[in-house]
């Protein structure tokens, strides 16, 4: 079977950095806070880097070749119901709507759980960092913004896990109605042709 290159390295090890980091951050929540905060950095370091990487990356990288026309994505959308779409090399229109909305989200959750947490996890936390959170017996401790912004940062996070969930979903309906592997893809970074 002829097989071509579609993701380079960096595409591959950004999307399964970001799947164990998001994981890690999503588990440890409040149990591990140091994780929890370090696992949400690299994820907003990674996204910022797939962000530039979108501009300058490799071509099945750029935004260009994931960003699709709305009728594209609904022509795409409706094909899909019938199991008639179009087989794309890179993202089809789904998938690449999927990378902007999961890229938006990542960075609106960390944004929150940085505005939760005061943004002071690298000026105060790197040097003592706290192997268990101190448990309170109540919420008292904390102030009405940090409260709103924790509520935000969670409702942000229990979104994205959907999106991952329809992510995983959108994954193995494509795979199964074109006939290949795309998590194997994702891997290998080769698909065929």
């Amino acid at each position: 079977m002829d097989e071509i290159k579609v993701w380079d390295p960096f595409v591959r090890v950004f999307h399964w950095t970001v799947v164990v980091s998001f994981f890690i951050a999503y588990v440890t929540e409040d149990e591990v806070m140091w994780l929890h905060e370090l696992a949400g950095y690299l994820i907003l370091g990674l996204v910022v880097a797939r962000v530039v990487w979108g501009v300058i990356g490799t071509r099945y990288a750029r935004f260009t070749n994931i960003v699709y026309k709305p009728e594209t994505v609904k022509g795409y959308f409706r094909d899909s119901l019938r199991f008639k779409s179009k087989r794309y090399i890179g993202h089809n229109p789904l998938g690449g709507v999927m990378v902007i909305v999961l890229l938006i989200m990542l960075l609106l959750t960390n944004l929150s759980g940085m505005k939760a947490d005061g943004i002071n996890f690298i000026a105060s936390n790197a040097i003592n960092i706290e192997l268990v959170k101190p448990a309170f017996a109540d919420d008292d401790h904390e102030n009405g913004a940090d409260e709103f912004w924790e509520e935000i940062h969670e409702f942000l996070a229990n979104a994205t896990l959907l999106l991952v969930f329809l992510h995983v979903a959108g994954v193995i309906f494509s795979s199964i109605v074109h006939g290949e592997n795309l998590v194997r893809s994702m891997v290998t970074g080769r698909k065929r042709k």
